[in-house]
């Protein structure tokens, strides 16, 4: 697994209602349009990741996850990397629901829009409060389970 930490704020206009993705950016200021941004003055974008974790995420097999902390609220976005991924744009970072893919494209298929992270998160952001977004990619193989060669937890529990 391999780990990354955002650092951005909140803002004032911070609406988060978009249906399809969520954007983090370096830029300071918000217009009321902007509503798929979660967090400005971002201390990072896409471009700026380590190169380590480029290439885990441009694995096709590759899982994200990603933990947005605001004060005491935290939400889980879960989301996957692909081969497509370009990750050149020094300024934003996007997760999308789609498999749509351009330069600040960060992750496809994810669970969560901005319309869908946590309200009290949210609220959290429009107070201008600090974002941490911590990364966490994955692939496949390296995720395992007791019960994988089993074929059904409820017979493994009949044993007991």
């Amino acid at each position: 697994m391999i780990h990354e930490t955002i650092k951005a704020y909140g803002h004032p206009l911070i609406k988060a209602t978009h249906r399809t993705t969520f954007e983090i950016t370096k830029e300071e200021y918000l217009t009321p349009r902007g509503d798929c941004i979660i967090g400005v003055g971002a201390d990072k974008s896409v471009k700026d990741l380590s190169q380590r974790f480029k290439d885990a995420v441009k694995r096709n097999d590759s899982i994200l996850i990603i933990v947005l902390k605001c004060g005491n609220v935290k939400d889980i976005v879960l989301a996957q990397g692909s081969s497509n991924l370009i990750l050149s744009d020094p300024n934003k970072i996007i997760v999308r629901k789609s498999s749509y893919v351009e330069p600040a494209t960060l992750a496809i298929r994810a669970n969560k829009a901005a319309r869908d992270i946590d309200r009290a998160l949210v609220g959290c952001l429009k107070n201008g409060s600090e974002l941490f977004v911590d990364l966490y990619v994955l692939s496949l193989d390296e995720i395992s389970s007791p019960y994988k060669d089993v074929g059904s937890v409820v017979n493994d529990f009949s044993q007991l």
